[in-house]
């Protein structure tokens, strides 16, 4: 396994861990009654987020501009490992979504007093900061999963469609990438062609399962939906990314193998 993989599990790790602890951020903006400031502060780690998917892709074709040099024309075993990373990063997101919650919500009161990034980071790795969050270290509650239940309320609707948005985002740089194996004459253009893919899965995403998720943090917010019911809906969203990941791993060679063939003739 060379460097640039090893740097590209490790990317690929925390993107999708913090993708995961994103589904506590509005509990937290109910909890606090403070919505804006907690996406404010949950905006820094997206930042560190879109950086490392920024390394990504440029590391990923480095990799195949090599391996295609030396006559190497399938390399599918590195990319299913990519491709679980996130199953595992998923998992893990999912078990410190409560310390997230804690740990956010005392970062947003303290920046709601203070109104410095500058003092809440310095605090964040402080001793006092450190303590804090190892006293909050917590695993998620079994009630939370005991009342998951498959009925007429079950948002069906927006799991399902969460499972492909989920699955489409994941495979949607590798899949553009691996497309280079497939077509080495046209590499350049398959490795572009991922936004073919993610755009299908934004559109789910920013169409129909963000203002779902937006309009009961406004329930919530106003009394309408109880705060038991939208934890229940963190968890459902939860699950569903991790079978999106999951779903990853058999639609991610169909869609290289398409994204081959429309480097060829677009």
């Amino acid at each position: 396994m060379t460097t640039q993989i090893i740097i590209v599990l490790i990317l690929t790790f925390v993107i999708n861990l913090i993708t995961t602890l994103s589904y506590s951020v509005r509990i937290v903006g109910i909890r606090t009654g403070r919505v804006a400031i907690s996406f404010a502060l949950f905006n820094i780690l997206v930042l560190v987020s879109r950086t490392a998917n920024g390394f990504q892709a440029p590391l990923l074709a480095k990799t195949v501009e090599n391996d295609i040099k030396v006559g190497v024309f399938d390399n599918v075993g590195t990319f299913r490992l990519i491709i679980f990373s996130c199953s595992i990063a998923t998992i893990i997101g999912a078990f410190l979504i409560p310390t997230f919650q804690r740990v956010l919500s005392k970062a947003v009161v303290n920046f709601s007093i203070h109104k410095s990034m500058g003092k809440l980071i310095l605090h964040s790795f402080s001793k006092a900061g450190i303590l804090y969050f190892k006293d909050n270290l917590t695993i998620p509650h079994k009630d939370n999963i005991s009342q998951i239940k498959l009925d007429s309320e079950f948002p069906w609707r927006i799991f399902i469609l969460n499972i492909f948005a989920v699955a489409i985002l994941t495979i949607g740089v590798l899949s553009a990438v691996y497309a280079s194996y497939l077509n080495p004459d046209y590499r350049t253009t398959a490795s572009n062609l991922s936004a073919f893919i993610n755009g299908f899965a934004t559109i789910l995403m920013f169409a129909f399962i963000d203002p779902h998720l937006s309009a009961m943090t406004d329930d919530v917010t106003l009394g309408k939906c109880s705060e038991t019911t939208f934890r229940k809906y963190i968890v459902y969203m939860t699950i569903a990314r991790l079978l999106g990941t999951i779903l990853a791993q058999l639609l991610f060679l169909p869609s290289a193998k398409l994204l081959a063939w429309t480097a060829t003739h677009i």
